[in-house]
């Protein structure tokens, strides 16, 4: 009885802390994730707060966390959707994984860490936060704006591209060679065009037996499919998020809405626990000897995003103006740079956890900023 005693009231205490910072971070106009980190640090390993009690509850609830997550993304899309930004967007994708994966594995090597370590590193320096970069054009008023078609393609592009770099990084993880890489890499992408095309045309079939009038049904039923499809993706060797994401992409446009709408609490609820899971794991102290990489890193990454969505705003013929803010819209890195250091520490790098920690939480408040104050300068270039 009191270890319940003990479980309930450190929940009570950390879901009011997190109740607190997401209203501090609101009247910041910030995204929660850099005060959710900060504040875990404290209560982990070498904290000030340990939370020794709800620690096994948070690390499985962190595993839900990350499933939804995944499942919420592919929710945003659909078939054609992801189909045509391939195809109009595909150059700027390319671009944006030449510029920023290579400073994160070089970094990763020049640290010390093994090539896995590194390879970790390097998927979180290229993705860009989808959910801070939505919320923040959504704040800024640009959602109407032309370059935003642009950033959000590239978005789209990495979340897929998602779908294919975490199978090959679980499998390189789990200590696995070229050939299964490979493997994973083939049946990832393969497991992708088939539900791509099987939503395209079956999707219906899959909405019928998802929906109900009933909000508590459709919430339970999706969930429980996705629960399912992602343990059998990750007995299969893949990921559990790559499950949950193709789960996202087949259900039908006629239901995302509906699914997202009863998915948002559960989802956040979960990803919270995912984000103070996280912050547990890693040692406050381990983070003041990699500080100056981590600005350095920072530095190098917030140049290679500008450059990107420079290049995807100019292949959509937008100007100088609006190719700055489609960069600086880029910067911020968040949920996913988060979940892909998670996979690395679970194996066991857990030098991996401070240097991305400290990265997420520079740029998870540095891009924000300067997507807001670029507007000034951007108005710089506009013709007189």
């Amino acid at each position: 009885m009191e270890h319940v005693a003990a479980l309930l009231v450190e929940l009570g205490l950390l879901f009011l802390g997190l109740s607190a910072l997401g209203l501090l971070a609101r009247r910041l106009g910030l995204s929660p994730i850099p005060f959710v980190l900060l504040a875990s640090l404290a209560l982990g390993e070498g904290g000030i707060a340990p939370l020794s009690t709800a620690e096994p509850f948070l690390e499985a609830a962190a595993e839900i966390g990350v499933v939804l997550l995944l499942l919420a993304l592919g929710l945003e899309f659909s078939a054609a959707e992801l189909f045509g930004s391939l195809r109009r967007h595909g150059p700027s994708g390319l671009v944006d994984l030449l510029l920023n994966a290579p400073p994160g594995f070089v970094a990763g090597l020049l640290l010390g860490l093994p090539w896995q370590g590194a390879l970790a590193m390097a998927g979180v320096t290229w993705i860009s936060s989808s959910g801070i970069v939505a919320r923040l054009l959504g704040d800024l008023g640009r959602l109407g704006n032309r370059e935003t078609p642009a950033v959000l393609s590239v978005l789209v592009l990495e979340d897929v591209a998602m779908a294919l770099f975490l199978p090959l990084l679980v499998v390189a993880l789990a200590g696995g060679g070229p050939l299964q890489a490979a493997a994973g890499i083939a049946l990832a992408g393969g497991a992708v065009l088939l539900v791509l095309l099987a939503a395209s045309r079956h999707g219906h079939r899959l909405g019928r037996v998802l929906d109900h009038p009933d909000d508590e049904q459709v919430l339970l039923r999706l969930f429980g499919l996705t629960l399912l499809v992602a343990g059998l993706a990750q007995a299969l060797g893949a990921s559990a998020a790559v499950g949950a994401f193709l789960v996202g992409i087949a259900v039908p446009a006629s239901l995302a809405d509906r699914a997202r709408a009863v998915l948002s609490p559960l989802r956040d609820l979960f990803a919270a626990t995912f984000f103070v899971a996280f912050g547990l794991s890693t040692d406050p102290g381990a983070l003041p000897p990699v500080l100056p990489a981590v600005l350095l890193l920072a530095l190098v990454t917030t140049a290679t995003k500008l450059g990107t969505g420079w290049f995807a705003a100019r292949r959509d013929g937008v100007a100088v103006p609006g190719r700055l803010r489609a960069g600086a819209a880029l910067v911020a890195r968040g949920e996913f740079s988060v979940v892909i250091a998670g996979l690395a520490v679970t194996a066991g790098l857990t030098d991996v956890g401070p240097l991305a920690t400290g990265y997420v939480l520079v740029l998870a408040v540095a891009g924000p900023l300067l997507a807001r104050f670029v507007e000034p300068l951007s108005a710089r270039f506009r013709p007189a």
